[in-house]
């Protein structure tokens, strides 16, 4: 069964620090254990990318892009994909919710994937089954 990997996850893997590291850790290795099939889309791509280069260097930012990166499908949200996502935003009228979520939750819906790996509250509201 497929899982989109959502930014949470990705950095909560690589910083040790994160709050999440252990329980994230311990899904990843599940998950590649599991050869379960990764999904993730290009907006996740930029929003980790920066974060990861802003927090952990540019180390972990070639870490990420070798080896983590090349695991994942990647989905591109298109102009037709970004409207739908700014719409969502602004219909949803919620200050925290970003984006690069709703565009999240466009690729989940158009792939019929019914789990994310994730630690941000948004994707069990929308209701994904949450890893870990």
């Amino acid at each position: 069964m497929r899982v989109f990997i959502d930014t949470s996850a990705f950095y909560a893997v690589l910083d040790r620090d994160d709050e999440n590291h252990s329980a994230a850790a311990q899904s990843w290795r599940q998950l590649l254990q599991d050869d379960s099939p990764l999904l993730t889309s290009n907006y996740v791509l930029v929003e980790t990318s920066a974060l990861i280069q802003r927090r952990l260097g540019i180390p972990a930012l070639r870490a990420f892009h070798e080896d983590i990166v090349p695991l994942m499908e990647v989905e591109w949200i298109d102009e037709v994909r970004h409207r739908a996502s700014i719409e969502m935003a602004l219909t949803a009228n919620r200050k925290r919710l970003s984006l690069v979520d709703c565009s999240s939750f466009l690729v989940i819906r158009e792939a019929q994937v019914r789990r994310a790996f994730c630690f941000d509250r948004h994707f069990r509201e929308q209701g994904f089954s949450i890893l870990p």
